[in-house]
């Protein structure tokens, strides 16, 4: 297996990447651009274009943002709100395996920032059926979450008549360098069903389910291009217009919003998925069973970018928290999903990737080439990035709640304690 000789990612990554003569990859690459791009430009840019879709009467939304109580929420609504004096609508689809942080995190983004928001919750029955159905398909029961997350602002958007979606990072940009910030890329059907939904849309999964119905798949299920372009729809990453760098954005926010995080089993970021009961845990757990590596080395990937790991330094952190132990969630998910562990790997044994993975003649399936095989690579030290900052994570847990930020819980209510008010935004704060 090819590895990157910069960070750790491999060639076999699902977003696709490329390798340059040093064997630099295309992530690496772009990722370059955020120290040329003239961010102060940009952010006028950014600014020249909320204007035209600002309301100065403040009595409609001025555009739609998909939020949970993690990732970066908080800094994009924080954005959009008291920099730019926007009116958005958060909008949230509940996956229904919430964490206790992610529920508190929520309602504490509203509360302080004083926004609507609207959550779709689906019938629990039906979000099981499909993450059985997909976990067979795909082998990934997080389908429906990633489904429900990309889809549903577009569909409020058209329903409201909202033409304006912002979202925070272009991940293919960020991770492999699919774009450059040049691009300016935008969010299109095709890029959520090849890259966000793994190739299958819901029309794909109706045709190879017969247990599912199209009223079934119908809240999953993309407006068409041609509606969207008369609806004048559109969905814009602000990581085209910001120098985007979720470690520090958190430590920027954590301070103002004192926000629930806290250490995950299978990843040392204690804030990127927190509010996921499972996302560090069993859907990590498929990742390296059907890629080979997982989310440890994305975190650390982005941290060896930013010069706060080295290449050495993010081999440990891969070392430490990728296994192939079970995690401790994964009895809770089957007894969501009324599986036996025998039934649940059965199901996705045969998504495992074959340049990846082996099996001998025993039934015990090795990994091919780990990126632990790569240390010293020929051009590590030519293409090496100075360590500049220090790659400590903060854990906050609010006054009167336990330290145990994933814990699992349902959707509760709507407000973050009873003496929060909504922050204030003065005139100088907010963006010409």
């Amino acid at each position: 297996m090819t590895y990157c000789q910069r960070c750790l990612y491999p060639a076999n990554h699902p977003l696709l990447i490329e390798f340059d003569h040093q064997g630099v990859c295309t992530g690496c690459q772009i990722h370059e651009e955020k120290d040329r791009l003239d961010w102060k430009a940009l952010g006028s840019d950014l600014a020249s274009l909320l204007a035209e879709y600002r309301d100065p009467s403040g009595r409609r939304y001025d555009c739609i943002v998909p939020v949970s109580g993690a990732r970066d929420s908080y800094y994009i609504v924080h954005t959009l709100r008291v920099t730019h004096g926007m009116n958005p609508l958060l909008v949230s689809y509940n996956r229904h395996y919430n964490t206790a942080a992610g529920v508190h995190n929520l309602a504490r983004l509203r509360s302080k920032l004083g926004c609507d928001i609207l959550n779709k919750t689906l019938d629990p029955s039906l979000v099981r059926r499909i993450m059985l159905a997909t976990l067979e398909t795909c082998g990934s029961f997080h389908w429906h979450s990633l489904a429900g997350q990309t889809v549903l602002p577009v569909q409020v958007a058209m329903r409201l008549k909202v033409p304006l979606i912002i979202w925070g990072a272009h991940q293919g940009c960020d991770q492999v360098g699919m774009f450059s910030h040049h691009d300016q890329a935008e969010m299109t059907r095709r890029y959520r069903k090849e890259h966000d939904l793994m190739g299958m849309e819901a029309e794909d999964l109706l045709a190879q389910r017969s247990n599912l119905s199209e009223d079934d798949l119908l809240p999953f299920v993309y407006p068409s291009d041609e509606d969207l372009r008369r609806a004048n729809v559109r969905g814009i990453y602000l990581s085209n217009y910001m120098r985007w760098d979720t470690k520090a954005q958190h430590e920027l926010m954590l301070p103002i919003y004192d926000y629930y995080t806290g250490t995950e089993e299978r990843t040392f970021d204690t804030y990127s998925n927190v509010d996921d009961a499972h996302y560090s845990g069993v859907h990590d757990y498929l990742k390296v069973l059907k890629h080979g590596y997982g989310v440890a080395t994305d975190h650390a990937c982005r941290e060896i970018r930013f010069g706060r790991l080295t290449r050495e330094q993010g081999l440990d952190m891969v070392q430490r928290y990728t296994t192939l132990k079970p995690p401790t969630d994964l009895p809770r998910l089957l007894e969501m999903l009324e599986l036996s562990p025998e039934a649940f790997h059965a199901l996705v044994e045969h998504h495992r990737n074959p340049s990846v993975w082996s099996r001998g003649d025993d039934g015990a399936w090795t990994l091919r080439d780990s990126i632990l095989n790569h240390h010293n690579e020929s051009n590590v030290e030519t293409v090496r990035l100075p360590v500049q900052r220090s790659c400590n994570f903060i854990q906050s847990t609010p006054r009167g709640y336990p330290d145990t930020p994933t814990a699992s819980q349902l959707l509760a209510r709507g407000y973050a304690d009873e003496t929060v008010q909504p922050i204030e935004r003065s005139a100088s704060e907010r963006t010409p």
